[in-house]
């Protein structure tokens, strides 16, 4: 009599492994690390914060994101320099379209590791200083959707060569960074230039889409790079007379280029991600073209500076929560998320967000009223928050 077991499964690789050749284990590239959500690849902005907003706690590859802004400041450029330096740091290709040299050296300088709080660490000696290192990193590992929980990453190591002499850099044995600390008062150096691709928007004439030679270098890079590499595509202000010839605004020649642009994105859902900011003072949202625009990008982030009377103001009517808190310059409206908003959700958390600028970082946080008038604890931050005998007597 046979005691066979049955209706027991066997232990091996996946189809899907034995269909690609390679093991479901293989390491992600640098600066890469699969989203809590739903497993999907993502990449950091190199804003902490706005890696919290997108969703995933990272951008997802694949996508777009367009930010707008109103105004003539450059707010949203500060952002695009936070993700080619976060690009350039981890050994990605990146793309620069319509902007040269001078663009790609006022990168700000990579001063540690996002969510850490080095000035801790860096007064502890010895052990202690490596066991707290260690505690902060995993010490919210199991929350999600807060800035410090961003140090969960795949058992990788970044090898990058900018980081053998940066403030911020790991010891070999440690976890990969997934997001970076920059300083907006120091400037990244670059050791080679091939991490750059220059586009240049070449000038023709009016029967001919300004975008063709765009889409051709994209594609040519992407073709004949390995599968490993991440590429990230820069566009800074879209449409700008300065840097696109008048007839770049046409609806059929830039809609068909957002549409190329989006295929690609499908066509390389794990290597390419798109960042991308428009003037909304020259396109505003009112017109049919911007609202295409946003329709054709994955995710849509509004940027709302302050006038600069509310800038110079006291800190009681800037929004700060407390008088030590620096004030906010500005109001930021998500209008849609990648991947959330294509498969039905809805766009921002309902929270009101604000960004804040310094000489040395850019944080977009909670906004919070002012207190009111003549409450001086709430003004000065002294408020404990526990209520008082009054307060509790009915």
């Amino acid at each position: 009599m046979s005691f066979r077991k049955r209706n027991v499964g066997l232990s091996g690789p996946s189809l899907q492994s034995q269909a690609t050749g390679k093991e479901s284990s293989s390491p992600l590239p640098p600066g890469v690390r699969p989203s809590p959500l739903d497993g999907r690849l993502t990449t950091s902005t190199g804003t902490l914060s706005l890696d919290d907003i997108l969703g995933h706690s990272g951008f997802a590859l694949g996508n777009s994101l367009l930010i707008e802004e109103n105004g003539t400041t450059e707010f949203a450029t500060t952002l695009l320099r936070y993700f080619a330096a976060e690009g350039v740091v981890q050994g990605h290709k990146v793309h620069l379209v319509g902007v040269g040299e001078p663009w790609a050296r006022d990168l700000p300088g990579v001063v540690g590791i996002a969510g850490e709080d080095n000035a801790r660490l860096e007064s502890r000696t010895g052990p202690e200083k490596e066991r707290m290192k260690i505690a902060w990193r995993y010490e919210r590992l199991g929350e999600f959707g807060t800035g410090p929980s961003s140090a969960r990453a795949p058992p990788t190591f970044n090898r990058n060569p900018i980081l053998e002499s940066s403030p911020g850099k790991e010891s070999p044995t440690a976890p990969p960074v997934f997001c970076h600390a920059f300083d907006l008062t120091k400037r990244l150096p670059v050791p080679d230039s091939k991490v750059f691709n220059f586009i240049p928007i070449r000038v023709v004439s009016q029967p001919v889409s300004p975008f063709h030679s765009i889409l051709e270098a994209l594609k040519e890079h992407l073709a004949s790079s390995p599968s490993s590499m991440i590429h990230r595509v820069l566009i800074p202000v879209l449409l700008s007379p300065v840097i696109y010839p008048s007839h770049a605004s046409s609806p059929q020649y830039v809609l068909q280029f957002l549409h190329s642009l989006r295929a690609l994105l499908r066509q390389y859902p794990t290597q390419l991600v798109i960042m991308m900011t428009l003037p909304l003072m020259l396109y505003p949202r009112s017109t049919g073209l911007s609202r295409w625009m946003e329709l054709l990008s994955d995710g849509v982030i509004e940027l709302s500076p302050f006038p600069n009377s509310d800038l110079d103001g006291p800190s009681k009517s800037s929004g700060a929560a407390t008088a030590q808190e620096e004030k906010p310059q500005g109001m930021v409206k998500v209008h849609s998320l990648p991947v959330f908003s294509e498969k039905g959700g809805g766009g921002a958390s309902g929270d009101d967000l604000a960004f804040t600028v310094s000489r040395r970082k850019f944080v977009i946080k909670p906004f919070n009223l002012p207190p009111v008038e003549g409450d001086t604890e709430a003004q000065k931050g002294e408020g404990d928050g526990k209520p008082t005998k009054v307060e509790i007597d009915f």
